[in-house]
């Protein structure tokens, strides 16, 4: 994994930043300004941000209430394949062990396969389908992993 990238708490100034990445891998479903505003007051420190050359390049928001759930991760392609995604993952394994929580949660749209892949790695199993779960219609896999 890259020792170029950074990862750190989200912070307001790096909106502008995550409003592009987000654009840029969910054209369809992006989360907009005020819905990541209230996520950075509900979920805070567990709202990272990966940084390359001083550039926000990815992101991963996971809150702990009301139960501890990924909710959005994302990586702008160009930094793709370089371990940005698992360097992400793994902070916030670390900062839910710390805080003694012993199960994370996702959700998964069921035709992305290289997002399953990448879950299934890291030793999440797929609990349930749930069916028309996004926006769109399109049913979604419940993930969890015993940390």
């Amino acid at each position: 994994m890259s020792s170029e990238f950074t990862i750190r708490r989200f912070r307001l100034s790096d909106m502008d930043g995550i409003l592009e990445i987000e654009r840029a891998i969910f054209p369809r479903d992006a989360y907009d300004r005020n819905l990541f505003a209230e996520y950075f007051h509900t979920c805070g420190d567990l709202f990272l941000v990966l940084v390359r050359r001083r550039n926000v390049c990815g992101y991963m928001l996971t809150c702990i209430r009301p139960r501890p759930e990924i909710v959005s991760i994302a990586v702008l392609p160009a930094e793709r394949r370089k371990g940005a995604a698992s360097l992400l993952l793994e902070s916030t394994i670390r900062r839910l062990r710390r805080r003694q929580v012993d199960r994370l949660n996702l959700m998964v749209r069921v035709k992305n396969r290289a997002a399953r892949k990448f879950y299934v790695k890291y030793g999440f199993a797929k609990i349930r389908l749930v069916r028309q779960y996004y926006d769109d219609g399109a049913d979604g896999f419940l993930m969890s992993k015993n940390l």
